[in-house]
Parts: structure tokens; sequence; C-alpha cells
């Protein structure tokens, strides 16, 4: 596992934080990665549920794939949105709790919060709310959430054990988590890692998929099962990004867990 020192984790994180603070204020600019009501529905997405969300949250969509393939929710769950970014998942989560459950979108973006609660208001979901947070430092006490859905995220988390130590405090004994990811099947070069920018588009900052599921094992997570695998980055816009993918066999994953 590649060390992160706490210089180059505030680089890392600034970077990320202004490519999603570019995405929330102008989606329409172009991107490396798949954006848009395009990239949901080329990862699963089906078109009747989008047409149910403001327009302003799927347009700034950057997820990878599709995290309620693992059907992990459930009418008034409580669930926390890990990087839950304009509320693409966030909104689509609210109607499946229904008004007795409560969804609480974490994001450290605070461009991307500000379009959260506006598109919830825009929905007229009372039960989303946006938290200011990180994936390292979850601001909720323990087992205060029955799911955890996130998507696209951990790779871009520089301490990945500690994310994954965190979303397994926050959970309920019996809690369920559904991720949607980008695992690799080489690792990038220190020279890769290096590059702020890389991390920000969910490349370099991801592990192998064994890697990845012994940090959700290791964290206390059982039951941890791989759903489904796409080929994200060749919906890139970018021949370059296409090919540093290809070279280091990105792919997205669709998994879930439980907390014993």
């Amino acid at each position: 596992m590649v060390v992160i020192t706490s210089e180059k984790r505030d680089v890392i994180l600034d970077a990320v934080r202004k490519m999603y603070t570019d995405l929330a204020r102008d989606p329409e600019q172009g991107f490396h990665f798949p954006t848009g009501r395009a990239a949901c529905e080329v990862e699963g997405y089906p078109p009747e549920l989008l047409d149910r969300l403001p327009a302003g949250a799927v347009a700034s969509f950057a997820g990878v794939s599709y995290p309620f393939a693992a059907e992990v929710l459930g009418e008034g769950d409580t669930v926390l949105d890990v990087g839950a970014g304009s509320g693409t998942d966030s909104l689509i989560a609210a109607l499946l709790v229904g008004p007795k459950g409560e969804v609480i979108g974490l994001d450290m973006t605070p461009a991307m919060r500000e379009r959260l609660s506006r598109n919830a208001r825009a929905m007229g979901a009372n039960n989303v709310r946006s938290l200011d947070g990180s994936a390292e430092e979850i601001p909720l006490p323990d087992g205060s959430v029955d799911a955890v859905t996130t998507n696209g995220v951990l790779n871009l988390v520089p301490d990945k054990p500690k994310a994954a130590r965190e979303i397994h405090r926050v959970l309920r004994p019996g809690g369920r988590l559904q991720v949607a990811d980008i695992v690799l099947g080489e690792d990038p070069s220190e020279a890769c890692r290096s590059k702020p920018e890389l991390w920000a588009e969910c490349i370099v900052g991801a592990t192998k998929e064994g890697e990845y599921l012994g940090f959700l094992e290791d964290a206390g997570f059982t039951e941890v099962l791989v759903l489904c695998r796409m080929d994200y980055f060749a919906h890139s816009p970018d021949p370059g990004t296409r090919d540093l993918a290809r070279s280091l066999g990105a792919q997205a994953i669709v998994l879930r867990a439980r907390k014993a």
C-alpha cells in the first residue's frame, strides 16, 4: 500500500475539492471521466428513476456504477451517503427509504453540499440533509445508521483502511453497506501516484481489488461480495484517461457487505 504523507494528503484533497467544485458549478465544461445523465444510463441507472430526480442532481453526477444493484436499502432506514456530491444517490435513497426514513449526504466540498441541499428542496425530499465531513472522519455517533452507500469515493481517499473503519463504526450491528468504486489490476507507478490531478480523476488513488476487499474485511465487515464489474473508463471522453485506465486494468465494481 502506498504511503501518503500529511503534506501529500493535503495536496490530494485540495485537488479533489477543486475538481468536484468545478463539477458542481459548471457540469457542462467537460471532464476526463464520464459525468451527468449519460454516465448514469451507461452505468445502469433506470431512466424512469432518473426522471424522478431534479435535473441539477443528475447533471453533476460523477459516480462510477449503480450501487443500488446491491439492493440493501429498506423502507424506514437511516442511510449515510458517503461522498454524496450533488445528490443523485442520496435522492434515490430517499425514494427507497420513504418518508419514515432519513438520508444523510456527507461531502467535504461546500459547492456539492450546497447543490445537494438545493436539489433535495427541489424534489421535496424533506428526509435528506447534507453534512460536512470526509470518509476518514465521519461526524456521526457510533451505530447511528442502518445502511451506507458510496459511489466512486474511496478511491479518492488517502487513508482507505481508516475510511473503512469509520463506515463500519457508524453502522448499527447488522447494518448494510453498498459500494460502487474503482479497483485496479496493476499498481500505478510512484510517478503516477505523485500527481494529485490523477487522484482526482479516480484512477491512481485506487487499489487492487483484493486489497480493497481486505480493507473492508479488516474493518470488521462480513459477507463481502462483489456483484458486478464494468469498464467505466471506456466511456471517458479523454483518450489519455482511457489509455491510462486500460494500462492499469481499472474497472468499476459494485459490492455489498454487512456489519456483523
